[in-house]
């Protein structure tokens, strides 16, 4: 059996007496999930096993070595909680993982990975730093979200989630390239399955969502409430096995298309799969790869598959069953874990195979029973039918507004329960984590019975309706008010009037927001990338792209709102998808494939960068000999963006009015040459009967 410190794998209370205690608490549990992870790490034996695409959907190992040390510093510089950072190549390059929009959608053509060395160096430096802060920040009891303490606990928990998606891709690494260790055995138990069977469960309504005085930390997606109408239902008493899996298997449930959704065919097309990803077939022999070895296919154990896989077993059992057998939804499995009435970090020890607090792999289905079901938690993650939205309520934490939100576009299903290796926040009952559905995890399912439509458990609001996000969303798409043109339109329009382009290969439209420029760019060049800093912006842009459609609601008096749908085809750009890419980022600290652009547009973004002078000086680089660089903003410096001593202009210097143009130019003008000089009025709604007008100045620069 595994032993790991449940400070490694069990969250942090908010709560305590003693501020002292806590900041100890927080310091050991920081730590020991550090070493954790350290400790999975040290199964790989050689260097050149970290750059391997071993998960052709991931990034090599060696991105997930550096990017959980990433994240601490780059939450508190965002936070203001520290003031330099350690190695900006680094914070940029290891910032942002990868959810794939497709099976084959991963380029890795342009990363040029640090060795591991580098790495190592850089994990100690972060080390040294978090337990520094840990140290001699503020705290107080209860820490909220606000606090310092969050950010710690936001980093511990986020390291945690990479422990579990780095071991899978260490599944799928060469035996060869690890070493097993007394740390991590696996379970010894194997044989026969028992024979599956539907337990009935009463129906009820229930309400999910986390409070917001609850004793754990928590992510975004957990806060709110939604309350859903379940109908009594029966529910498999175990986990698919391994061995009920099989007879699908046999049975050429991966040949037979019409248990398959047309994602499950588009996918088994591209891959070719005939088994599970796990499953390997040697001299006629079935064998399970788990993490560190291969052993004869464990019967009883879990079967690990993907939703897709998930789903079409489902639809084979009805079919050969002819009952009404799917997936559970999120509210049918809180429905069952009501049946476990202890959760974590209070429970005296793990009631299932979680938390590592037994073995490093599966174990036998029936291993773990509580009131007549086993495996309600723990083992492997179980799928669901449920794709993942926000809760009534739900607002995402600033430090980090992309962790739940590019997941809300119908794509991403949620799996409950944990796995054998979830800690932490994964293992408590509110927990939610979504992932496409052909995605791999440690993840299998059980299956239901019932005749409800999971979509008549819930109303979701498929209309967009954040105030500013809506907002955005009107003034790049929406109508034109009081014969003020378009502004992303018009900008584009009225600077392209203006230049003499060379090539039309590539531009850049960095700050893009919701991304309507982005997309007139796209009528003229042949690659479009539109980078934003807010995630929430951003997933607009490419919901739209991706489906054709985005609806919102704009306030017009009070609570009442108007409905709004913009499409694609409605706006002339249906035939621009293969164009453009929409990215997050920072404008300051681009990567470095983010080059050899024949034009950057930058609209109303100047006045909102922390360091304006540091862009400018970056962006030349970036824009071919020739290219041109497009700026317009309304010159409203704010300290809440940018501190005075960095406006680019708006000041007195040496008691002279020193306008932003003439910032502009200072910095400029050894890389470029000023072509043109504009002004673009825009109008953005605020309700029916408020508005705003402004107008932005334009400036067009030619590199030389």
């Amino acid at each position: 059996m595994v032993d790991f410190s449940t400070a490694a794998t069990r969250s942090v209370l908010l709560t305590g007496s003693s501020e002292h205690s806590k900041r100890q608490e927080l310091k050991h549990a920081f730590n020991e999930t550090w070493a954790l992870y350290e400790s999975l790490f040290s199964l790989i034996n050689n260097h050149a096993a970290y750059f391997k695409k071993a998960e052709p959907l991931r990034h090599p190992l060696i991105f997930y070595y550096g990017h959980t040390a990433v994240f601490y510093i780059n939450k508190l510089k965002l936070g203001k909680y520290i003031e330099n950072r350690i190695d900006p190549h680094f914070e940029s390059m290891f910032a942002i993982g990868v959810d794939e929009m497709s099976w084959d959608d991963l380029n890795d053509a342009h990363y040029d990975w640090p060795s591991v060395d580098a790495v190592q160096a850089y994990r100690q430096q972060v080390k040294d730093t978090v337990n520094q802060v840990i140290d001699n920040m503020p705290l107080t009891l209860p820490i909220t979200d606000q606090d310092p303490a969050w950010i710690i606990l936001m980093g511990i928990e986020h390291e945690r989630i990479h422990l579990e998606t780095s071991s899978v891709i260490m599944r799928q690494l060469p035996l060869s390239d690890l070493t097993p260790s007394s740390d991590w055995e696996a379970c010894p138990e194997a044989g026969p399955a028992p024979s599956n069977q539907l337990i009935a469960m009463a129906g009820r309504s229930i309400s999910l969502g986390k409070p917001e005085d609850a004793e754990t930390y928590g992510w975004d997606n957990e806060y709110g409430i939604q309350p859903y109408k379940v109908h009594d239902f029966k529910t498999s008493k175990y986990l698919v096995s391994n061995q009920e899996y099989l007879d699908f298997v046999k049975d050429g449930g991966y040949q037979q298309q019409r248990y398959w959704t047309e994602e499950g065919l588009a996918w088994l097309a591209y891959t070719k799969a005939t088994m599970p990803r796990f499953w390997l077939e040697r001299d006629g022999n079935l064998l399970q790869r788990n993490l560190t070895q291969e052993i004869p296919l464990p019967l009883n154990w879990p079967v690990e598959v993907n939703q897709l896989e998930a789903k079409a077993f489902c639809n084979w059992k009805a079919d050969k069953t002819q009952q009404s057998i799917r997936l559970p939804t999120e509210a049918e499995w809180y429905i069952l874990r009501q049946c476990l009435e202890m959760a974590s970090p209070s429970w005296l020890e793990a009631p299932g195979n979680t938390e590592l607090a037994y073995y490093a792999s599966s174990c036998p289905v029936d291993r773990f029973e509580h009131n007549g079901l086993c495996d309600i938690v723990g083992n492997v993650w179980q799928w669901t039918e449920s794709a993942i939205d926000g809760f009534q309520g739900f607002k995402v934490h600033p430090l980090y507004d992309d962790f739940s939100t590019p997941t809300f576009d119908g794509q991403h299903n949620l799996m409950k329960g944990g796995s054998w290796i979830s800690t932490g926040n994964e293992t408590i009952p509110e927990s939610r984590y979504a992932f496409r559905r052909h995605f791999y995890q440690h993840a299998g399912f059980r299956y239901v019975a019932s005749e409800q439509d999971p979509a008549s458990m819930e109303n979701l609001n498929i209309y967009e309706t954040n105030e500013l996000i809506a907002q955005y969303l009107e003034f790049h798409y929406g109508n034109e008010y009081f014969s003020v043109p378009n502004f992303c339109v018009n900008g584009v329009k009225q600077c392209l009037q203006e230049i003499s382009l060379h090539s039309t290969q590539r531009a850049l439209d960095i700050g893009c927001s919701v991304g309507r420029a982005s997309f007139e760019l796209a009528k003229r060049f042949d690659h479009v990338d539109g980078i934003d800093f807010s995630a929430r912006f951003i997933q607009q842009a490419y919901a739209l792209l991706e489906q054709g459609e985005k609806r919102y609601t704009i306030p017009t008096e009070g609570d009442l709102v108007e409905f709004k749908s913009i499409t694609l085809d409605e706006l002339g750009y249906q035939n621009l998808k293969g164009s453009i890419h929409f990215s997050q980022g920072d404008a300051c600290n681009l990567k470095p494939q983010f080059t050899d652009y024949d034009l950057v547009y930058a609209s109303n973004l100047i006045d909102r960068l922390a360091d304006p002078k540091a862009f400018l000086n970056s962006i030349a680089e970036r824009i071919v000999p020739g290219g041109y660089l497009v700026i317009t903003s309304p010159y409203t410096w704010l300290e809440d963006y940018t501190a005075k001593d960095m406006w680019l202009g708006g000041i007195k210097v040496n008691g002279e009015n020193f306008t932003t143009l003439d910032g502009l130019t200072e910095t400029l003008i050894p890389h470029f040459e000023l072509i043109a000089v504009k002004e673009i009025p825009f109008v953005i709604r605020e309700t029916k009967r408020k508005f705003q007008h402004t107008v932005s100045e334009m400036t067009i620069w030619r590199k030389r």
